[in-house]
């Protein structure tokens, strides 16, 4: 499947940004402008790859065994296991860090428009597999990091996934990815004629007592 970048929400950037309501005429040229750079850089990629799920909650054929109550409760219902990986391309990572060393208001905008982009290129990878996988039913994302499903498990998605050869993708010793603009996720495929757990909200992460998000009244794309 082709990665695709289609659209950058410019509310999803705003929210990002931290922005309430309209912009205003200079904040939404700045944006253009920095939009269009983006977009002359991203080199959008991604892969998938399709797993049965054993009993014991780890992928057939491999020695990878997701941890986690939230993402347990998650796959329910479901036999087999996607997992996925996008990325912007290190040409965005590359415009990022020159514009930090130019204009670091333009690297705060570019940095919450591409944060946009790479969740428009993971949506379209989506809605490419749910049409694949039809009648089946795939449940949303769920990636490291997110609830308790331990961030330390990026090195294993990633290794089976091998991202570093298929898409250039590197782990920090810290388990930051580079290019920085890049996401894993874990998807369930429930069968035919079954709905698809559905997503547990707020109330069921365990990172909502300290969720920004909720703080200000608003949610992340997991709830």
């Amino acid at each position: 499947m082709e990665a695709r970048l289609t659209r950058i929400s410019r509310e999803e950037a705003l929210r990002y940004l931290g922005v309430r309501g309209e912009p205003d005429s200079v904040l939404s040229r700045d944006l253009d402008r920095c939009e269009a750079q983006l977009r002359s850089a991203a080199r959008p990629r991604a892969a998938w790859r399709l797993f049965s799920l054993a009993g014991d909650g780890s992928l057939a054929g491999t020695s990878f065994r997701p941890r986690g109550e939230d993402l347990r409760r998650h796959l329910s219902g479901c036999g087999r296991v996607i997992l996925m990986a996008a990325t912007l391309g290190l040409e965005t990572e590359a415009l990022l860090r020159r514009a930090q060393s130019v204009r670091m208001a333009d690297a705060l905008l570019m940095d919450a428009l591409a944060s946009a982009a790479v969740e428009n290129v993971c949506d379209n990878l989506c809605e490419d597999l749910a049409r694949t996988f039809a009648p089946r039913r795939l449940t949303s994302r769920f990636s490291p990091g997110y609830g308790d499903f331990p961030l330390s498990q990026q090195r294993e998605l990633c290794d089976v996934l091998n991202a570093g050869r298929l898409l250039g993708i590197s782990l920090t010793p810290g388990g930051m990815m580079i290019p920085q603009k890049s996401v894993t996720a874990v998807l369930g495929l429930a069968g035919e004629g079954a709905s698809a757990p559905a997503r547990s909200g707020c109330e069921g992460c365990g990172l909502s007592a300290r969720c920004a998000f909720r703080k200000e009244g608003q949610s992340c794309e997991y709830t």
